[in-house]
This record gives structure tokens, sequence and C-alpha cells, in this order.
């Protein structure tokens, strides 16, 4: 595939234009590199895999709107790289299903038509802040969500018939809106209105039926993280009749794929919001031997009055604290297996770990975001 014609801009494909065996050969050397750097001895090194796609992989695009110069024509897309007030319109990007392209043209073409203008981040005035939309892989189910501020009347009906308008690979399953009027740039939701159909949709995972929400934290790979759970959960020994731990575990897709073997499967996630939308696929899934606490796991692991077999840690960018590695270590497990969206912080949580009694009997590499910087890995330690 030629280079996409938004890099000079865009910014978030650093590896354009490499041959992507280069590109997962390099993220290897990084990890490796990481690793030796905090002397962390490794049984056995698999290496690194790349992604089954290397394009139009991606199942969530969270777009701004914006302008690309001060008093320019609206854009929608992503933020210019080192220009962070500066939006790049992206209807031609690679990583996505080209019906996201499509909804990104009409959406920003309506928005320009109708004259309305988008909200700046400095005077916090404006009604156009962002476009959510989502994918089922496994169900080409499609959900929109516009995000605007509150300040100006928006044509929900207008919006909803365009949409409706468009003739898509994929099905339109939901239209929402979201009423943010925070002044951060994130989204948040003040309110969401269903403008049309359902507010969520369907997603296949290892087996699993996962009901996706509009703002439900959940995998953006999927072909590729399926692969990488599944290796994961082939590390640990004879998991039936095993009580096993899911810490930081989101959506609860690990949990679920646990409880289909283990005695009884625990998830421990913060975000309040990910562990209801676990309970509710736990039951479309009929597992009632799992279940989900809210909280954070330094706090949580105090109260938990099981204790575990296994231990599974998917930690978010950071990492592990020390303080929350010192209450699992004390468990005094056999095994943890660890899955890493930060190598950089892996290795600093495996340093602490090899410090205090566990081996790392193996590792393996993933490159689940081709073009882009991150890499993923898989790591089984034992006591």
């Amino acid at each position: 595939m030629e280079i996409c014609k938004h890099n000079d801009y865009c910014g978030g494909c650093i590896h354009q234009g490499i041959p992507y065996e280069k590109q997962v050969e390099m993220k290897g050397r990084e990890v490796l590199k990481l690793l030796t750097d905090k002397k962390i001895v490794c049984k056995n090194n698999l290496g690194i895999v790349g992604s089954p796609k290397q394009y139009a992989y991606r199942n969530k695009m969270e777009y701004t709107f914006g302008d690309m110069v001060k008093d320019g024509e609206m854009t929608l897309g992503m933020h210019q790289k080192g220009r962070f007030m500066s939006i790049v319109t992206v209807d031609e990007c690679q990583l996505v299903d080209p019906d996201f392209n499509l909804i990104l043209r009409e959406t920003l073409d309506f928005c320009n038509e109708k004259g309305y203008r988008f909200y700046h981040k400095k005077s916090h005035e404006g009604l156009m802040r962002n476009l959510i939309i989502r994918k089922g892989e496994r169900t080409n189910e499609l959900l929109i969500n516009i995000v605007t501020s509150s300040q100006e009347e928006f044509a929900e009906e207008a919006f909803v018939e365009r949409m409706q308008s468009l003739e898509l690979s994929n099905e339109l399953v939901g239209i929402l809106r979201t009423l943010n009027d925070g002044l951060s740039d994130a989204v948040y939701c003040d309110e969401l209105k269903t403008l049309w159909g359902r507010d969520s949709y369907m997603e296949k995972i290892m087996g699993l039926d996962f009901k996706v929400s509009a703002f439900s934290f959940f995998q953006t790979n999927i072909e590729a993280v399926e692969r990488l759970y599944t290796d994961a959960l082939s590390l640990i020994e004879d998991v039936e009749g095993k009580t096993v731990f899911d810490l930081f575990c989101g959506t609860g897709t690990i949990t679920q794929a646990l409880a289909l073997r283990a005695k009884l499967a625990i998830g421990v996630e913060l975000v309040e919001e990910a562990v209801e939308a676990a309970k509710v696929n736990a039951q479309l899934n009929g597992l009632d031997n799992c279940k989900f606490i809210a909280g954070d796991v330094f706090a949580v692991l105090d109260n938990i009055e099981e204790k575990p077999d296994v231990i599974v840690v998917d930690p978010p960018r950071v990492g592990i604290q020390n303080k929350a590695l010192d209450k699992i270590i004390a468990y005094g497990v056999k095994q943890i297996v660890y899955v890493s969206c930060n190598p950089k912080t892996l290795a600093m949580n495996l340093e602490y770990l090899q410090f205090y009694g566990y081996e790392v009997k193996s590792l393996k590499a993933y490159d689940n975001f081709p073009m882009t910087k991150h890499t993923e890995c898989v790591c089984l330690l034992e006591r």
C-alpha cells in the first residue's frame, strides 16, 4: 500500500514507508533492549509476531473537530504532530475500515453546510467537539457517536438521515449524540442520547459474545488480540479446578475466557463502567463462575476472601505500582501471567518481581498496532 496522504501532518503512523517485516524486527529489538537494560533473565524469549492485518485493523476511532490553520475552514480528524491546536482531516486513513472515512467526510460536510462552529479549546465556545466511530469486527456492526456542546442547536434528525443515506459496507446499528460541556479536551459524557437504533454494538472474541457500549473500553485490533489472549491463557498449567485473579481486567474479556475452564475467575478493575459492562457480558455468556469487583487493585486485594492459584495481570500503560506488586507477590502463587501494552513499564515491573523470587519463564512480543510505535507482550513468571 502507498504511503498515506496524511503522513506529513498526522504523525500517528511513525513507521510509514518501512517494509512491514522491518517494522516488526525493530520493535522486537526495542523490547529486547529494554529487558537487557534491566538485566531481566528470560529462560525462553519467543521473539515477536506481526499482526494478522497491517491495514484497516482499528475498530474504534475518536476524531476531533478543529481547524488546520488559525481561522481556517473546519477540519475533523487527528491532532497534527507537534502542533496540538491543529487538526488534520484524515478521510483517507489506512488503519480503519473505509466506512470510517466515508462517515468522517460526510459528517464534516454536513457540519460545514450547516455553518456549525467547532468547540474552541481556549475560548470554550462552539458546538462541534468529536466524532466517535466503533465497529464490531466479527459482526460488521457500526456505531456512530457525535459529540457536541449544548451551546447551540444541532439538527439531530437531519444528521440521522444523512448518515442513513450513506452506502456502507457494514451495518449501521446506532446513531448517538453525546452532550459534553466539560472544559478539558477529553470526551466527557454529560448526557447520552440515542438518536436512532441501539446504543451498543456486538462483538465476538474467543467464542464469547460481547455487548460494547458507546464508552466502554474494548480491544482495538480484534484478530491480533484474540491470538495474544489465546497464547496468554495457554501458559497457565491445568487451569481446571483453580481460582484465578484477573487484575486490571477492563471489560473482562480474559476473565470470561478463564471462566470457561477455571473453577472461579475474579476480575478487578478501577473503571466502574467497565465492571458493569463485564457483568452484563458474563450474563450474556451464561457464566456464573466469574465475578467482577470495581476498585483500585491495591485496595481491593485487602478485601477479597478467596485466595488465587494463578494471577493474570493486564495493567494500563503506566504498569503496576510497587505497593500493588507487593500484595501480588505476597499471595505466593506459582504462576503469574503478565499481559503488557508497554514494554518499558513491563521491564521495570519484571525487575521488581525478579528481585522477589519470580523468574521469567517465557516472553513473547506482539505487533498489534502496525505502523505505530506500540508493542504488546505476554510474559510467564514462575516462583
